[in-house]
């Protein structure tokens, strides 16, 4: 048997298992050459067609960089039917493919009951055809777009579609109706109007603040990414209260950007301090990502950023989906170097003071605008290489054994699986190492060597991420750190982290202590070598977010169990 014959048996294995999802899944995770091409020549074989169709498709955008081809051939191909094209599109659209305009032309033609011209009468496109429109670049979808803004079916993706094109003759429509649509169509055009850079939107975002109730989230989220304009909202406030502030803070009609300013310093002690941020220039922030196309939810994803470069993908705020870390890129040299400039005073030290936070203003003011904790920390650390070794594993293989039985977040394609079935999890079998990269951030790390205990949530796991790779680090500097601290010297790394909570399926209580490290990469190494806790100014922003409720919880017993005692 030829390798293509077996590619083609194991794709046929997987297709006829009783869970074919996870089949495919598990296929995927170290895929065969050729794989793409057997999908393809299944797809073209009517009968295969018939019976695998929703499942080929799904797997061809699941390939990746080598299913996207076969999308992009089997969706011009004319003799497949509108059927067969609509999941292909699908897919397509999932993985963010810009499909030619004359083909969505044709589609839209040859398919009324998806949405053509000619078929207003039988209801409007298809979503993924509107999501199609607007990832196509073609700025002649622009006018069958904007007439659906008034289409209740899919006037948010038409609003998002043509934020995708830049169509900035569509911004003061979109911005007009904003107090039109409610819900998640309200997020779409505030989104969209995120999407354009238009600020055209401006007066009119301004003018819904005033006249709306609750509903300002989105509406001040735009304003801030038009104007880069973000003033400080009281700590910790929602509802009615938040609503207030929000329009308070706008009620001036001022748009320009000022001078951060660092403010209301309280020390608590020596290893506990507050400031807050007003202003900030939001070098390093974590931010949400532009929406997935084919998603029906507009804001979602978030990214740990420097000076805008997404650095980690830290995912959705969903306090029932399980916290992910993802390395996407390491961030220009300029970012990293902005914690630098506190270096002087880190060689020693042992307690926190206002002079010291004042003094570290034009610092801190680079960060998001918000209200911080600054946490001087004793951490005993570990760097983690192995992806078994890793919380981010280990917690999972405990959420197994502790259900007692299979667990799994699905059982189609819209599941956002990343993870292999958790009846794989953790028993050191020829599997595990896949299960174990499929937790995986993606590269080397510290965490802590034991979570930290705690009272409603019985422990926070802990994982400090690098801001640059680990395995480049100069050994002669780790060496003259490693000489300092066995001499007694307490050098501080720089953490801008952040307390996650999350109920896991509604199951489990789980809490994360999360941080990038901002300064003191060789330290924490040299820390890690020695097996000496790690000295951290961990700066954390609290008040928003997953895990807001329990952030000042996290952090307090965190501050308990590892605060400075010097």
């Amino acid at each position: 048997m030829g390798e293509h014959d077996t590619v083609r048996v194991r794709l046929r294995a997987a297709l006829r298992a009783a869970d074919p999802w996870t089949a495919l899944y598990v296929l995927n995770t170290d895929p065969p050459g050729g794989l793409a091409e057997a999908v393809e020549e299944l797809y073209r074989s009517d009968a295969d067609r018939d019976v695998f169709r929703p499942y080929l498709a799904w797997f061809l955008g699941a390939l990746g960089e080598t299913g996207d081809e076969v999308l992009l051939r089997l969706f011009a191909e004319p003799v497949l039917t509108a059927a067969d094209r609509q999941d292909l599109l699908k897919a397509a659209v999932a993985r963010g493919l810009r499909l030619p305009a004359e083909l969505l032309r044709l589609y839209a033609e040859e398919d009324p009951a998806s949405g053509g011209s000619d078929a207003r009468a039988d209801g409007p496109p298809a979503p993924e055809l509107v999501d199609a429109m607007g990832l196509s670049g073609d700025a002649s979808f622009a006018p069958r777009l904007g007439a659906l803004l008034d289409v209740p079916a899919v006037r948010g993706r038409a609003a998002l579609a043509l934020g995708r094109l830049h169509a900035r003759a569509w911004t003061v429509p979109i911005a007009g109706r904003l107090s039109e649509v409610t819900g998640l169509d309200h997020t779409a055009f505030a989104v969209a109007l995120e999407l354009m850079g238009d600020p055209a939107a401006v007066p009119y975002l301004l003018r819904r603040l005033a006249e709306s109730g609750e509903q300002v989230y989105d509406v001040h989220h735009a304003l801030v990414r038009l104007t880069g304009r973000d003033p400080l909202l009281p700590e910790r406030a929602n509802g009615a209260a938040y609503a207030a502030a929000v329009r308070a803070a706008w009620a001036d009609g001022r748009t320009e950007r000022a001078p951060a300013v660092v403010r209301d310093f309280v020390v608590e002690s020596g290893a506990r301090a507050r400031f807050s941020v007003d202003g900030g220039a939001g070098r390093i922030r974590v931010a949400f990502d532009p929406p997935s196309p084919g998603s029906s939810w507009p804001r979602w994803n978030r990214s740990l950023t420097f000076d805008g470069k997404p650095l980690y993908r830290v995912g959705s705020f969903c306090d029932t989906c399980e916290l992910s870390l993802t390395l996407l890129d390491w961030p220009e040299g300029e970012a990293i170097r902005i914690a630098a400039r506190m270096r002087g005073r880190l060689a020693g030290l042992d307690r926190l003071d206002a002079e010291l936070l004042a003094e570290w203003s034009p610092v801190l003011g680079e960060l998001e605008t918000g209200h911080y904790q600054a946490l001087l920390l004793d951490l005993p650390l570990e760097r983690v290489s192995e992806p078994s070794r890793s919380w981010w594993y280990r917690r999972a293989v405990a959420r197994a054994e502790e259900d007692g039985d299979d667990s799994d977040y699905g059982d189609g394609p819209d599941d956002g699986r990343e993870s292999a079935d958790a009846s794989e999890y953790g028993d050191g079998s020829e599997n595990g190492d896949d299960d174990a990269e499929d937790h995986w951030p993606g590269v080397s790390h510290f965490q802590l060597t034991a979570p930290v205990p705690g009272g409603r949530v019985p422990s926070t796991y802990g994982a400090l991420l690098p801001s640059q790779p680990l395995e480049a680090l100069d050994p002669a500097t780790v060496a003259r750190h490693a000489a300092a601290i066995a001499a007694g010297e307490r050098p501080a790394a720089v953490v801008l982290g952040w307390i996650d909570d999350r109920y896991v399926e509604a199951m489990h209580e789980e809490r994360w202590l999360v941080g990038a490290v901002l300064d003191g990469h060789h330290r924490l190494a040299a820390y890690a070598a020695a097996g000496v806790p790690a000295r951290v100014l961990l700066l954390a922003r609290v008040g928003e977010g997953a895990g807001a409720d329990g952030s000042l919880e996290g952090l307090a017993e965190v501050a308990t169990a590892y605060g400075c005692r010097h």
